[in-house]
């Protein structure tokens, strides 16, 4: 075998280990640390034990468990052997298993000593994936405290060395040795296309392999962003003549992806379409010519709508960093790029790690199980933000996987010994405990493997075409479905006949209640969610008919997420699932528009109204309380006051006493209103009175005769009459009444305060003659013209030449001269 670059640095790897505990291996991609570096520690005197090797995919776990038993000349599953979600291969006699992050977390969850094992290696850790992270934090953690023999790793591609040596440090200020490989270099020529941006990236893709076919030689590897995009892709390429053309992703069978890593059986020149997933961790043998989409698809957590989606964005320059490196891996190579050369500075210089915007659900009930109530009490690079914790532990007690102080229930603990997320865990559970577990176990393989049954959004349809398909992947996947049934399988009677449509609505529904939407129009396009979130459903798919639904899986932003799986349920299972979660509402509205309560009776499942109807037996206290909750909200303007009562706290505004005031009232709204709303739905119920005895009360005797003096209500004339006083009127206090009611009268009238009176005067007829605020002035003044003229129209009336020498009089002469003569 020709030496790997990682061959030249391995001595001081084994010494490293041979001293200490930790070390950190940082080598370029191609340097062969996958392969290499298991196989040189089995002879080591402190190897006793077997290594585990944690790989961020499943394709290359199997793959590089392959690749080291061909270099040992060995099958499969004996010196090295693997263990993934869906595969296992490995015998008694293995010595290096290589694993998948979640399942070396599961393994030590299970066993915190990591009985049996020397080694753990963490390969690719510079991808910061939340499994790595976590498993790094749990093995520092159970290696301080349990097996300080215990060995571990970190292999990187990237020059982030410094930071994983600090976090494994054996002391504080004993950081763990770095070793540095050099890797293997080959000339790797750049080419910048560009893209329109018009153009979809299918047809670009295919054109830049076009003339990649035309201009380079030797296998071509292009990167798109997902499934659906190689697919298409694939169409726009159609069959290509002495080309073998290969897909490559998750989504397919063992076999297919062999092909795909493989030299062609029959010496073609090779073409692979592939996601992100062959970024790193894997060679494909033949491949001289890279063309990168320059996109990535990622699973990105929307904290606001509590889904995880994915996200079609801009790769990060590490990322086509290492995917241009494919192309030199085994010689002189060169890489297409769909971008200008001076875009490539403004791409993100790293992808995010995971811990920082994933949903910490299964990281928080983990850390529960381990012992760590707050999961930032573990080493970790970059610890797990606060509210994302703090949003996890709420969702962990909404299915009763977390007691209110923060412990794992029984529940919790059934949840997390099974090798699921937490909300299909909580799933396969509790369908056990109702005859459903083989039902939900499928259900929970179909959601975490894509591609099984087909596309169809209507997962009960998805779920029988699985059944029926042939192939290792679906097989695998059933044999996977079947274990996990078993997990949970009991002797209770199924609720539902497991093979239903009905049961399978029944599964979501249990992983998934805060999704359980109702249609809300008629073309079935959009939907309202238990959770509050709204959601979106092509009118044309045949879920679009039905008027619930409980849904798995959405894409897109909070408020409007697109349907992505789902299947049919029907009220009565809802009723019997969440019977316990529907809540019956007494709602007690106040509408401003016509002062009145309306009380009403509702069922909900969370957001969703079920049900609704007046409630005639509403409490009567609660419709009080909203009568008063509505003044205070609208203003006392809404009390049915009597042109009396307002009179009243304007005279009292006038006179400078608050006790009637606006802010006053609303201060005490809640002494002296309850008693007036008694066995009220309305407040036009109430009687004016009342509210005038209000105001009078609270003025009382002495306050009352204040008023009285400082803003009197009526004025009193010489004749003998008396007249309301207008203290809203626009040039102030103002009082209307006949010219002749003041005769004999020489002083101008004045209130409590001194303010003059402002004085309206009329005619006998009641029409205006004269308005003013200094009555001897009108006398002295204009009375001599409008006395004559007064004389000519209203000829049987009074007009003396001297008026405040005059008696004042509503008579006419004759009148006055008849009453004279009676005496």
């Amino acid at each position: 075998m020709n030496a790997l670059p990682i061959h030249a640095v391995l001595p001081d790897l084994l010494a490293a280990l041979r001293a200490r505990s930790n070390a950190v291996l940082v080598a370029p991609p191609g340097a062969g640390k996958t392969t290499a570096v298991a196989p040189a520690l089995l002879t080591e005197s402190w190897c006793s034990g077997e290594i585990l090797l944690l790989s961020p995919r499943r394709l290359a776990a199997r793959a590089a468990a392959e690749r080291m038993a061909g270099l040992a000349d060995e099958p499969v599953g004996k010196t090295y052997g693997y263990a993934t979600r869906m595969d296992t291969r490995r015998s008694a006699a293995t010595r290096v298993t290589v694993v998948t992050e979640g399942i070396f977390v599961n393994r030590i969850q299970a066993d915190p000593e990591l009985a049996g094992i020397s080694a753990v290696l963490f390969d690719e850790v510079h991808e910061r994936s939340l499994d790595s992270d976590f498993g790094l934090a749990l093995a520092l953690d159970a290696q301080a405290a349990l097996r300080p023999d215990l060995r571990l790793v970190a292999m990187s591609a990237t020059l982030d060395g410094a930071r994983f040596s600090a976090l494994m440090a054996s002391e504080p200020n004993d950081p763990a040795p770095v070793i540095l490989s050099e890797g293997r270099s080959y000339p790797l020529e750049l080419r910048h296309l560009g893209r329109a941006a018009e153009a979809r990236i299918e047809d670009s893709v295919a054109a830049a392999c076009r003339l990649a076919l035309r201009e380079e030689t030797g296998g071509i590897l292009a990167f798109l962003p997902g499934v659906a995009e190689i697919e298409r892709t694939a169409e726009r390429l159609g069959d290509l003549p002495g080309i073998a053309l290969h897909k490559l992703h998750g989504s397919l069978d063992p076999a297919a992806q062999r092909a795909a890593i493989a030299p062609d059986r029959e010496g073609c020149r090779k073409l692979v379409l592939a996601t992100s997933i062959a970024e790193t961790s894997l060679t494909l043998d033949g491949i001289r010519v890279v063309v990168d989409s320059g996109l990535a698809r990622r699973p990105r957590y929307d904290r606001a709508a509590g889904m995880t989606r994915l996200v079609t964005e801009r790769a990060s320059q590490a990322s086509v960093t290492q995917r241009a490196g494919r192309a030199a891996r085994q010689g002189p190579g060169v890489a297409y790029r769909l971008w200008e050369a001076a875009a490539t500075a403004g791409l993100p210089r790293f992808d995010p790690p995971e811990i920082l915007e994933a949903d910490l659900s299964a990281l928080t009930l983990d850390c529960a199980l381990w012992g760590v109530a707050d999961p930032r009490g573990l080493n970790w690079l970059d610890p797990p933000p606060d509210a994302a914790v703090q949003e996890a532990r709420a969702r962990l007690a909404a299915i009763e996987a977390l007691d209110p102080d923060g412990r794992p229930t029984a529940h919790g603990k059934a949840i997390a010994r099974l090798p699921l997320p937490p909300r299909l865990g909580h799933m396969l559970a509790r369908a056990g405990e109702i005859g459903l577990a083989a039902t939900a176990a499928q259900v929970a393989v179909l959601l975490g493997e894509r591609g099984l049954g087909g596309p169809d959004a209507d997962l009960e349809h998805r779920l029988r075409r699985w059944r029926s398909e042939r192939g290792q992947r679906a097989e695998n996947a059933r044999r996977l479905a079947e274990r996990w049934a078993k997990l949970v399988a009991g002797a209770a009677a199924a609720m539902l006949e497991p093979d239903s449509p009905e049961a399978v609505a029944a599964c979501v529904a249990l992983a998934f209640p805060d999704r359980i939407a109702r249609r809300r129009d008629a073309s079935g396009e959009t939907w309202a969610s238990a959770g509050g979130r709204g959601f979106r459903l092509d009118p044309t798919v045949p879920l679009a008919r039905h008027e619930w639904l409980a849904v798995a899986e959405t894409q897109g932003m909070a408020a409007g997420a697109r349907i992505l799986a789902a299947a049919p349920i029907d009220p009565a299972s809802i009723e019997t699932l969440f019977g316990h979660r529907i809540e019956t509402r007494r709602t007690v509205r106040f509408d401003p528009a016509t002062g009145r309560v309306e009380a009403a009776r509702e069922r909900r499942l969370g957001a969703i109204r079920l049900s609704s109807g007046p409630d005639s037996a509403a409490d009567s206290g609660e419709i009080a309380a909203a009568l008063l909750e509505g003044v205070r909200a609208h203003g006392l303007g809404l009390l049915p006051w009597s042109e009396g009562a307002r009179a009243l706290r304007v005279r009292a505004a006038y006179a400078g006493l608050d006790t009637l005031s606006d802010e006053a009232l609303r201060t005490d709204l809640d002494d002296w209103l309850p008693p007036l709303l008694a066995g009220k739905r309305r407040l036009d119920a109430i009687p004016p009175e009342a509210l005038t005895q209000v105001l009078q009360n609270r003025l009382g005797w002495d306050g009352q005769k204040q008023l009285d003096r400082l803003a009197p209500a009526r004025f009193e004339t010489p004749a003998g009459s008396t007249h309301e006083i207008d203290y809203a009127a626009e040039g102030g206090p103002t009082v209307e009444l006949r010219v002749q009611a003041l005769f004999g009268l020489a002083a101008h009238p004045t209130l409590g305060n001194g303010t003059p009176l402002v004085l309206s005067l009329t005619s006998p007829a009641g029409r205006p003659i004269q308005t003013t605020r200094d009555l001897p002035g009108f006398w002295k003044g204009s009375w001599a013209d409008v006395a004559k003229e007064m004389r000519g129209r209203y000829p049987r009336h009074p007009w003396p030449d001297d008026p405040a020498a005059a008696s004042a009089t509503l008579r006419t002469k004759n009148a006055d001269a008849r009453r004279a003569g009676s005496r």
